[in-house]
């Protein structure tokens, strides 16, 4: 079996793994490119899978997970999906579950499959709201994020899809009381991304991890500050997490958290021993493998640029001591 073959199997069995350790009954990987289904996972609290692997024109670049929680007054969503048609077809699935009305889509962190069916749902008056400096990554960057997803699937999948600025922005975690339900939106400072936040649901115990989180996938570390990043995980251990939605993968427990703070304190080990042993960048990528996860999506892809990115971050540790 070949090495690629090995880590397809794994993959596969670890996402079943995953999926048998949410609350939810283990559900069938989304197929890719399909209109996105809404799954309940716990009462009023609903989340609509992404697609695995990278994006291309056959998923469509819709590779996040995006959710939504109902109140006795209304609704509100988490992420907004990867293009105005996503987002559009979002809107669809949330409308065959409730009429009530959706009063605001938060966007968890600054990633093109989170962010850019903004506009599908600014159209219909529903306000955007996301942390400051999550908006200000995204002003700063997106135009050539978008640019970049355009060359990837296509044109016509992205047609109506464009830059926005968010309606509504705020420095703080706090809890809003829109939809009858208290929602909890915590931020705990720079962690996988600057204005990186999760969503808690009181009632029912769900969180969705946003970039915080992934399940079955390695999660990326470009934009993070890994200190703050384990600190947010600490953080998340005192909540009653009953489910995890993370941004990417399938409904979990809460061992989630354990899971992804294993994989951060490997790669943290794993790379400081290659920069106090002399190794080279240009090494980087092979000597810094772990194998335990090597069944995780993207692995060859996150993975290895995790160990270059994490080995520059410690060698400049090193010589500013």
């Amino acid at each position: 079996m070949s090495l690629l073959t090995r880590r397809r199997v794994s993959f596969g069995l670890g996402l079943a793994a995953l999926a048998g350790c949410a609350s939810a009954p283990p559900a069938a990987p989304p197929v890719p490119g399909a209109p996105p289904v809404a799954r309940q996972i716990a009462p009023g609290v609903y989340m609509m899978p992404g697609s695995t692997g990278a994006a291309d024109e056959n998923n469509l670049g819709r590779i996040g997970n995006a959710g939504f929680i109902v109140g006795e007054r209304g609704v509100i969503v988490i992420d907004t999906g990867t293009s105005h048609a996503h987002g559009r077809a979002l809107l669809a699935a949330i409308r065959a579950v409730t009429d009530q009305p959706v009063r605001v889509a938060l966007v968890t962190h600054t990633r093109p499959e989170f962010l850019f069916g903004g506009t599908a749902f600014r159209e219909l008056g529903i306000p955007i709201r996301m942390h400051s400096r999550t908006s200000r990554l995204m002003a700063s960057r997106c135009e050539t994020c978008l640019k970049a997803l355009r060359q990837t699937v296509g044109e016509e999948p992205l047609r109506g899809t464009a830059m926005y600025k968010p309606d509504q922005e705020f420095e703080t975690p706090h809890e809003l009381e829109l939809i009858g339900r208290p929602v909890r939106v915590l931020y705990f400072g720079h962690s996988s991304g600057p204005g990186d936040i999760a969503v808690f649901d009181e009632r029912s115990g769900v969180l969705f991890g946003g970039g915080l989180l992934d399940a079955g996938r390695v999660p990326d570390i470009q934009d993070s500050d890994l200190e703050g990043w384990k600190k947010a995980l600490q953080s998340l251990h005192a909540l009653r997490v009953g489910t995890v939605v993370p941004g990417h993968g399938p409904a979990s427990s809460s061992a989630l958290i354990g899971t992804v703070e294993r994989y951060l304190a490997q790669l943290e080990t794993k790379v400081r021993g290659l920069v106090r042993s002399g190794a080279s960048l240009l090494g980087v990528a092979e000597s810094g493998e772990l194998p335990e996860y090597e069944g995780w999506d993207q692995y060859d892809v996150i993975h290895r640029r995790n160990a270059s990115v994490a080995f520059l971050r410690f060698e400049r540790e090193l010589m500013f001591k």
